[in-house]
């Protein structure tokens, strides 16, 4: 197996990728309007765990 050497302008960039990727992800999230649906979801097997729900 051949082993990739990364400096450290690589790694940079790789990290950089790695990061706006993720950002474009939770934005995308956001606009959806998934913390709303996470929020409801918990609150629900909350109440479930409690047993009122």
């Amino acid at each position: 197996m051949k082993q990739i050497k990364l400096t450290s302008k690589r790694l940079a960039a790789v990290r950089a990728i790695i990061l706006s990727a993720a950002v474009s992800m939770l934005l995308f999230g956001i606009f959806r309007g998934e913390p709303a649906v996470v929020l409801q979801k918990a609150v629900r097997i909350c109440l479930e765990c409690i047993g009122i729900g």
